[in-house]
């Protein structure tokens, strides 16, 4: 694995979880956000199920109660802001749930230093302003124009950090693809719990949304991270997770092409101003480094 190989890989993973927003966001015309997370979850489980039994033959690396216990709280912490984001979909737009998403970088470094004991740079102070300006921005100028929906994706946004946290922290402990399976399996037996309490599932909704089950299941949730562990062997997370915030692009413009989305002046100032302030949280990683 080259460098310039993985970072192709890098921004294949991007264009194709940003353009899972579009299917995400078709999704909710047909079934509930816990059916959602739920199946996409269980299709996930079951597509990289195999490949962990190879790495489980393949590995000495034991699998400890430490182990099982991060993969339960990342796939809780999953679950959580999958169902939130999912749920701010049914109201917000592709455009403002993509862009509010990506305030999980700059929340992470908080998130990290609660649980780890790792030091806030000054420079992320900035970042936070500019991430609360690009949100004020991204609403037109003021706050009062954000829906429910885009409250609830921007909750989901510290979820996503704390879940980048903990993987973090599952990292060094190896079995990266039974890591994977451990989590998505919280996620699909909490979600699906949810979907039966909370929803209706009948099989004309499930056959409806389909597309966007396989879509993000296979495509957006097991291969992607799969590639994504391949790709982390070249390059370094923080370096990655630039690229990887190109989803964002990606999803404004599936959601031009496809839903006639678009952004405002002041709202492009804003999506801009948080994909500063994301740069800025993953640059000083690098520089720290």
């Amino acid at each position: 694995m080259t460098r310039i190989r993985a970072d192709l890989l890098l921004f294949a993973c991007a264009a194709i979880w940003g353009f899972a927003f579009l299917f995400q966001k078709s999704a909710m015309d047909h079934i509930g956000p816990f059916t959602f997370v739920g199946t996409r979850a269980l299709l996930a489980t079951l597509v990289l199920a195999p490949f962990a039994y190879l790495e489980h033959r393949r590995s000495r690396i034991p699998v400890t109660g430490a182990y099982l216990r991060t993969g339960l709280f990342a796939g809780l912490a999953f679950v959580t802001g999958a169902v939130l984001q999912q749920a701010g979909l049914i109201t917000a737009s592709v455009t403002n749930t993509a862009f509010l998403t990506a305030l999980y970088v700059v929340a992470t470094p908080f998130i990290s230093f609660a649980l780890t004991g790792k030091p806030v740079a000054p420079l992320i102070w900035f970042a936070v302003a500019l991430s609360f300006i690009g949100t004020w921005l991204l609403g037109g100028g003021t706050l009062t124009t954000f829906g429910i929906g885009d409250l609830l994706v921007a909750i989901s946004a510290f979820f996503w950090a704390l879940h980048m946290v903990i993987a973090g922290i599952a990292a060094p402990m190896g079995r990266s693809v039974l890591f994977s399976v451990v989590q998505f399996s919280v996620v699909s037996a909490t979600a699906l719990a949810g979907a039966v309490l909370f929803e209706t599932i009948t099989l004309d909704s499930l056959r409806a949304a389909a597309p966007n089950i396989l879509y993000v299941g296979m495509l957006s949730t097991a291969m992607s991270f799969t590639i994504l562990t391949f790709a982390l062997r070249a390059t370094s997370p923080s370096e990655a997770a630039i690229i990887i915030m190109t989803e964002t692009l990606f999803a404004a413009f599936g959601a031009w092409l496809f839903f006639n989305e678009g952004l405002t002046l002041v709202g492009a100032c804003g999506a801009a101003a948080i994909l500063s302030a994301a740069a800025i949280v993953q640059l000083q990683q690098i520089r720290r480094k």
